[in-house]
């Protein structure tokens, strides 16, 4: 009966004139986004792109309106943990209260074909900090205006992680910086069980910036032999750039539910772990941990065997190994 009502409602939109889009709800025309490029962004001004689709289930022809500065056609909600609303970029303002003609062309979008284009949000909002936002965009089908706007079709929500800005070292690579503080972060004098336990206890809790402190990025990079022998063919530039490629690459297939991902990487999380044991001598040390991983029905056992080096007076972890031990059921 809903669904009926639904389509009954459609139907005296278009005899009255409005659009198809806002039947969205029956399922008759979809709106989605998602990121073009997913990656790790910056409080800096690189490009956040978002691709947006529509998407035609009706039986007939969908027209829409299309501006060509997507201002007029486009918006974004973007709104902090706390629910507050992030401000209008600047060139926003300036777009929206200019007395100027909006040129427009009208798209066309075929029964159960797609319509897709790419914009960047940051020419819609203002980033002042780092953190994490819920992301929703809008599409006004017979464009936007200062007064009397459309109704607009509204997307799905994406989550954006917006990371503090990037300082480099000396050696051109970032320096960690806590988020929680904004202070940098710097290695403690730490046992070698000490600094496994402080990592383990950072991926736990998404804590990027603690987890890549006592890691060797570069070393972790060379355990690939087809990786190794890039890295070693390139020069000082393109070796720095393939180490922070890495970096970003870790986050990003980080989530231990991504595709490609296996409960014998180093970036998986465990539910809990127990240090097992720890050999060292002056340069090299050897630290053992049982890391259970808590599924459904049961508790999947894996031994990590961590190997360190002495860096700078400092532990660092340049290799690890994992064996399998079985599994527990669950209490």
């Amino acid at each position: 009966m809903k669904k009926l009502t639904g389509f009954l409602a459609c139907i005296l939109l278009v005899f009255t004139g409005l659009p198809y889009l806002y039947c969205a709800e029956t399922g008759a025309v979809e709106f989605n986004i998602r990121f073009f490029d997913r990656r790790i962004y910056y409080v800096e001004s690189d490009p956040i792109l978002i691709q947006i689709t529509i998407t035609n289930n009706s039986p007939s022809v969908y027209r829409f309106k299309l501006a060509d500065d997507r201002a007029f056609s486009v918006d974004f909600d973007i709104r902090s943990m706390a629910n507050r609303t992030l401000p209008m970029a600047d060139i926003l303002l300036r777009k929206r209260t200019q007395n100027s003609q909006v040129f427009f062309r009208e798209i066309a979008i075929e029964s159960g074909e797609s319509f897709s284009f790419v914009e960047d949000i940051r020419n819609y909002v203002s980033f002042g900090q780092h953190g994490s936002f819920r992301v929703r965009a809008k599409v006004y089908p017979e464009l936007f205006k200062t007064t009397n706007a459309p109704f607009p079709l509204e997307s799905n929500y994406l989550s954006l992680n917006l990371r503090p800005a990037v300082i480099h070292g000396q050696d051109g690579l970032p320096i960690e910086m806590d988020i929680a503080t904004g202070a940098v972060l710097a290695r403690q004098n730490l046992p070698p069980d000490e600094v496994i336990t402080y990592m383990l206890i950072a991926r736990q809790r998404s804590q990027w910036e603690r987890f890549f402190l006592y890691l060797d990025i570069e070393s972790m990079l060379r355990r690939d032999a087809f990786q190794s022998r890039k890295y070693n063919a390139e020069n000082e530039e393109g070796r720095r750039r393939m180490v922070n490629e890495y970096r970003e690459k870790l986050m990003i297939t980080g989530d231990p539910h991504a595709p490609g991902t296996s409960y014998d990487n180093i970036l998986t999380t465990p539910t809990t772990f127990e240090i097992l044991r720890t050999q060292y001598n002056h340069n090299e040390a050897t630290v053992i941990v049982l890391q259970k991983y808590r599924m459904i029905n049961y508790t999947e056992l894996r031994h990590y065997t961590y190997f360190l080096e002495k860096q700078d007076n400092y532990w660092a972890i340049v290799n690890y190994s994992v064996q399998g031990m079985g599994t527990e059921g669950n209490d």
